[in-house]
């Protein structure tokens, strides 16, 4: 990972608005009746509800969702005692991480103070404002004496993340770790490199989770904390030993997991090589850690290893915690985050790094595949299951342990509500995967040979969703599976050049040839086409051994979008077929068309792109409201492509006066609808929102839909062909396995939808 040079950083914090962070208005204020109610006299009305009952501030202010990030600037990284303004910076990153992890809104308080005494008063005192408060940066042993008052004297959550974020995210690496080196943790024998707020930290939850006392060991500057030492203070005599031992180097002989939270490079080879076979070391000390990765790695082959860092595997990084454990907290408007909330948090994220990792998570750090093993002992903290799956753990704990104010019955609801927040959620898709399992399809996957549409295979299996069958050859795929870590032993393979059982290269030959003799074509082209894996694929829907067709991650999309017209065919009553993406995003969800097939086209191919767009729309539960664009409005320009849409509109208002369609217009028109109603008044849409746009052409619509994608506005679901008789779907190069996943569940659905109205038909 490339480092970051201070002009890097200095012009990060400086360009722009200067700082990290801002304050944005949830409510309406263009009006003057916008501002009476923001203000005088409405604001009067809420005020006095949380006179008669206080926890309606959770009702009608953001107390809720506001979290105070409070520090003195005593401890600040690895960057000491700096003072309360020069921290500012690292408090508003912490309300950034807050933010865009948990969609939690921070206030950061840097506060010149470090009497102890003064400190929490202050903090007492402002304490209302908040539904909870994150301690940040505050040096030990102070911390300790300030974080159990303020918890004591104060109704609302308060953590010192400093102290129990490294433990609560180390306590889950720490579990896993010994999982897979098949110890207890009752049984094993522990050092700890650091005595300050962290460490002890640290060491008290691992007591929780079942470690010994006697078997801990821990050292500061001056050595091992022992019994006979008269300098230590109470904090530290807890973890005194016995042992006649007093230096980290006879503690660690013998040890099975060393954790360090000190400076770097204290920990040599040779002490990581006189530990217990299969030894775990965290060793995160910032930014340089106790031991090198290289150094640790090359120790030992059987070490498994954990830094804070984030170009090694293993990180140990809060933010897989304290985003999620305030969540939770807030959400049951909690009085504290107590033991029990943390032991959940730990729980939870040690359970989700054994879960198979997602498309999307290994496609932002790069990586092939991740699977739980040494180098993959916790989730990575941009994997989108930590808000559901840690939130609702400590939301649960809450409420079981008393501390909660509001209580949550509705679990799934509840996750629902998490992922529409943060836009991680499509319940879309979700239905349609829903259907999907309860009546799954036989799917060709022609391009099984590439590496995502073999994943997107096997996880549509493993979800339910499909029955694959993959067109290749089989010791090639084989060779991927192996290569992906899948198992493919279960699916069927049809390598349709050795097809010799069911020769259905000749049957489907005889089939086209005959579908398409008037057309020119003999038996002889047919059966040279059929060695076409497109082409082959496509004649097993059309022949009934398989319900639907994946395609396009290769092969050309003009040249397989013809071969589907002349085989499958278009559906009666059209002459044309195109295709539609879904995006969705905060703003809602939009319906894009042609995005695939149709490059330039006529007035009479968007007339029947518009009636297919309208139909599917329909079909995805949503009332079509469509604009028809173009660089012009209603008319303005007399040629060119506006002339085309003018012309499908007016087809389309006489013979189908059914469909919520206007235009030609421009796309701002079309999206905000105050603009489009007072200028053309007369507009068939007037008062509605527009959620589908039918483009000019293909370079507009899927540039448009790319842009979107690319600015992170929204995902997309797609593309989706509409017109043709069976299921057959069009992937592109750029299809994660995500996309194709998605694709096929489309896919799935469409070939259930075909059967009905084939049995209707009948």
């Amino acid at each position: 990972m490339a480092k970051a040079t201070k002009e890097d950083a200095l012009r990060y914090h400086a360009e722009g608005k200067p700082g990290k962070i801002e304050v944005i208005p949830t409510k309406p204020y263009s009006t003057q009746a916008d501002l009476s109610l923001a203000y005088s006299p409405g604001v009067a009305e809420p005020c006095l509800e949380i006179e008669k009952d206080p926890l309606n501030a959770y009702k009608y202010t953001s107390k809720g969702n506001l979290v105070a990030v409070i520090s003195n600037g005593t401890a600040v990284l690895g960057l000491g005692n700096i003072g309360a303004v020069a921290g500012k910076p690292v408090m508003e990153g912490k309300g950034l991480l807050f933010k865009i992890f948990a969609g939690i809104d921070v206030f950061d308080i840097e506060v010149d103070e470090k009497d102890i005494e003064k400190f929490i008063q202050t903090v007492k005192a402002i304490a209302p404002t908040f539904g909870g408060i994150n301690l940040e940066d505050i040096k030990a042993p102070e911390c300790f004496e300030i974080e159990t008052r303020l918890k004591a004297e104060l109704d609302i959550p308060v953590m010192h993340d400093d102290q129990h974020g490294t433990a609560i995210i180390s306590g889950a690496g720490l579990l896993n770790a010994l999982e897979i080196t098949g110890k207890k943790i009752e049984d094993v024998k522990i050092v700890v490199n650091g005595a300050g707020a962290a460490s002890i930290s640290c060491t008290k939850l691992y007591v929780l989770l079942g470690a010994k006392k006697e078997n801990i060991v821990m050292c500061d500057s001056k050595g091992v904390l022992s019994t006979r030492r008269t300098d230590l203070n109470e904090s530290k005599k807890e973890f005194a030993t016995r042992r006649d031992i007093k230096t980290l180097e006879e503690a660690v002989a013998g040890a099975d997991v060393f954790l360090g939270l000190s400076v770097a490079d204290v920990l040599t080879k040779e002490m990581v090589q006189s530990m217990n076979g299969n030894p775990i070391v965290f060793a995160l000390a910032n930014p340089n850690p106790e031991i090198s990765h290289k150094e640790a790695m090359a120790s030992r082959k059987d070490i498994i290893f954990a830094t804070g860092r984030s170009d090694y595997p293993n990180q140990v990084n809060n933010v897989l915690g304290f985003p999620y454990i305030f969540r939770g907290a807030l959400d049951t408007h909690a009085k504290a985050i107590n033991e029990e909330m943390k032991l959940a948090a730990v729980k939870a994220i040690a359970s989700l790094a054994k879960e198979p990792v997602p498309d999307v998570v290994n496609a932002a750090y790069k990586l092939e595949r991740t699977t739980f093993g040494r180098e993959y002992i916790l989730p990575k903290p941009l994997d989108p299951r930590l808000l559901t799956s840690v939130s609702v753990a400590v939301a649960k704990a809450a409420i079981e342990s008393g501390v909660a104010r509001k209580v949550i019955t509705d679990w799934d609801a509840y996750g629902n509500h998490l992922r529409e927040m943060m836009g991680y959620d499509n319940k879309l898709i979700r239905s349609f995967m829903d259907m999907a399992r309860k009546n799954p399809k036989r799917v060709v996957f022609a391009e099984a040979n590439h590496a995502n549409m073999l994943k997107a295979a096997v996880e549509a299996k493993a979800e339910g969703i499909c029955i694959p069958i993959l067109l290749g050859n089989e010791e090639r795929l084989s060779k991927i599976a192996d290569e992906e870590n899948l198992n493919i032993g279960d699916i069927e393979i049809v390598n349709l050049r050795h097809d010799r059982e069911n020769d259905r290269r000749t049957r489907y030959a005889k089939l086209f040839s005959k579908k398409k003799a008037r057309d020119g074509v003999t038996f002889a082209e047919a059966y040279e086409k059929m060695v076409d894996r497109n082409a082959f694929g496509m004649m097993m829907v059309m022949t009934g051994e398989a319900d639907a067709f994946i395609t396009g991650v290769y092969s050309r999309y003009a040249e397989v979008t013809k071969m589907a017209e002349q085989i499958v065919g278009i559906r009666p009553s059209y002459k044309h077929f195109g295709a539609l993406n879904i995006v969705t995003s905060k703003k809602g969800t939009f319906f894009i068309a042609d995005t695939l097939i149709n490059r330039h086209p006529s007035a009479d191919v968007l007339k029947d792109v518009t009636r297919l767009t309208h139909d599917a729309v329909r079909f995805f539960a949503n009332e079509p409201v469509i604009a028809m664009l173009s660089y012009s409005n209603f008319g303005a320009d007399k040629q060119g492509s506006p002339m085309k849409v003018h012309e499908a509109i007016e087809y389309l208002h006489t013979n189908h006066p059914e469909i919520m369609v206007d235009g030609e217009m421009q796309v701002n028109f079309a999206l905000n609808k105050k603009l489009r109603d007072e200028t053309y008044p007369f507009n068939k849409l007037k008062g509605k929102d527009v959620n589908t746009l039918v483009f000019p052409n293909l370079s507009s619509a899927n540039s448009a839909y790319k842009l979107l994608l690319e600015m992170g506005i929204g995902d997309t679901i797609g593309p989706i062909q509409m017109g043709l008789n069976k299921p057959i779907h069009f992937t592109d190069l750029e299809s994660s396995t995500r996309d194709i996943l998605n694709l096929t569940t489309i896919a799935v659905v469409d070939a259930i939808v075909q059967e009905q109205i084939d049995k209707e038909k009948k």
